[in-house]
Formats: structure tokens, sequence, C-alpha cells
């Protein structure tokens, strides 16, 4: 069985030993620190606050830290090597010094950490869009370490020439470009304010799109009813709404819609549409609605159809082989 006294003794002590114990760590602006003391992940709240880079910090208690000197490079350079290296190339500033970067090369990073993704990159000191550089993974955030000299400097030139210039993703190319770039690329496109000005410019075409395919539906909802005052108002289409409503059926089962009948003596005029909103206007015999004119070239074998058969028969006329 543990012995209760004697753990409470050994935290006391390691707090005490806390106390006296300064530790390096990076700092990003309102972040908090950590430190690992005899086994222990401790977390502090800096002081002060603000403070933003590589710090030698004192524990003031258990929750806070002061920052007692700022790191020398040979100290932060000791840091880093301690953790995994990745070749990252930096995409666009988030906040500060933390960018968001991409990795170089997807299965790399697939096979250390299970997923290829944008991550931020923080205490970037140096370099600018599209630079590949070297960043540190502590476990849970990834520090920027420096600029990867042994890559091209030409591929970041090239990528922020096509990004002034404006250039879609999907027409980016040059010699070299690999999949990771374009990705990069794309990242930071969406960035620029001329990106958001055409996004914001499809988003209102759409919505405008949307609002007359909603008004065309609601007129179309709306077309029977008016359809039905007009008949009960007028006589003689009183007389003809019998014939009319086999039209209508006639037509509705092979797809498409009336628009409109009118008696020619011996045949209906019929004005209608296909289901893709494409006008027709046909001629179709009274007796057994055989189609006596289509309305458009049926080589002569417009009467090998009726009404319901013709919706069909128009509407798949580019494989016609007649």
């Amino acid at each position: 069985m543990t012995d209760i006294r004697n753990l409470l003794n050994q935290i006391a002590a390691q707090e005490v030993q806390l106390r006296d114990t300064q530790f390096l760590a990076p700092c990003v602006g309102g972040g908090k620190v950590r430190a690992s003391v005899a086994g222990m992940v401790y977390t502090f709240k800096p002081q002060p606050q603000d403070f933003e880079g590589w710090g030698i910090f004192q524990p003031i208690n258990e929750k806070k830290a002061e920052m007692v000197d700022e790191a020398n490079l040979p100290q932060v350079a000791e840091y880093l090597r301690l953790l995994k290296p990745l070749r990252l190339r930096l995409a666009y500033v988030l906040q500060g010094q933390t960018w968001l970067a991409y990795p170089v090369n997807e299965s790399d990073m697939q096979q250390r950490l299970g997923a290829a993704k944008p991550v931020p990159v923080y205490l970037v000191t140096e370099g600018a869009a599209f630079e590949p550089i070297i960043a540190r993974w502590d476990g849970s955030a990834w520090w920027f370490d420096e600029l990867d000299r042994r890559a091209d400097p030409l591929v970041a030139e090239q990528l922020r020439e096509q990004l002034r210039n404006g250039t879609e993703t999907e027409n980016l190319r040059f010699a070299g470009m690999t999949p990771e770039m374009r990705t990069v690329y794309d990242l930071a496109l969406q960035q620029t304010e001329e990106y958001q000005r055409r996004r914001q410019q499809q988003l209102e075409e759409e919505r405008l799109r949307q609002q007359r395919r909603d008004t065309r539906r609601q007129q179309q909802a709306q077309r029977p009813y008016r359809h039905y005052q007009e008949v009960r108002q007028d006589p003689d289409r009183r007389a003809m709404s019998g014939d009319e409503s086999r039209v209508r059926d006639a037509l509705g089962m092979g797809g498409g819609e009336l628009e409109d009948v009118r008696d020619r003596g011996d045949f209906w005029q019929v004005e209608w549409t296909t289901r893709s909103g494409e006008r027709h206007i046909s001629a179709i015999d009274k007796r057994d609605l055989t189609v006596i004119s289509s309305g458009i070239c049926l080589s002569g074998r417009d009467r090998d159809f009726d009404l319901q058969s013709l919706v069909g028969v128009i509407e798949a006329r580019d494989n016609w082989d007649f």
C-alpha cells in the first residue's frame, strides 16, 4: 500500500526543487511555457505574459514562471537538436511570429505523424512566403529552426510571382512543380484580397442563380392554380378543359409540361417544355394524340410518335440515328 505521508513529502521536495530550477522554453505571446522537472511536466503562465521568443524562466510558484533572461542562439540550437526535424514550406503569417506551413514532402510527414496537413509553426524569425524551412516537433507544437538553404530559392520566387499575378491554382504551372507546392500556393492564394473578392462575387452569383431557380419553381407551382382560374373565367376554355387535361396528362407522363394548347380545328397546337425547360410547339391529332408536326425535324417520321413519347424523343435527340 502506498505510504501517503512519504508521497506528500516527495511532492513537497519536488516543489522546492522546482522553485530553485531555471529552465529554457519557447514562448508564444499570450501562451504558456512548459518544463519537465523530476519526471513531471509543469505548465506555467509566463511573466511578462506578452513575451514571445526563447527565454530562461524561473518558477515563482506552481502556476507562474518569470522570464529572467532571453536564451542565446547556442542555447536555442541545443534545445532544438533534441527535437525531430521536418522540412516545411511557409504559406502565410497567422499572427506575430506564427506562420502556417505545409510539408515539402507529404509522404514524409504522413509516415512520421500519420497525416499530411497544414500546421502552425511558431517563432519564425526569418523567411517569406513559400520559403522552405526546417521545423522541429516537440510532441505538441512545431518550432522554427532555420531556413532550408539546400532548397532551390527560385521555386519560392516563382510562387510569389504567380501569387502577385493572381494566378488561379488550377492554372499554376512551372518546371519542377510538385503537388505540395500547388497545395501551399492554394493556401496562400486564399488569403489574398483578390481571391476573397472573386470568391464573394462567385457566392453572390450563386445566390442570384438560386434565387432565380426558387422563383421559377414557385411560378411553376402556382401555374396550375392560375390555369384553373383562367379556365373558370373563359367559357370557351371551360369547354376545352377536358381535352386539355388529356394533353397535359400525356405530356406529364412523358416528363414534359404543358404551357398552352389552342384548338386549330382538326388538331391542337400544343406549346410545351421539356424537363430542362426547352420550349417546343407541336401539332397534335385530336383523336389519338398522334404527332402531326413535332416542331423539329424528325425526317418525316413525326406520325410514328404520340405526344407522350415525343417528349423522350426530343430530349434524346443527340442519340438519334435517323
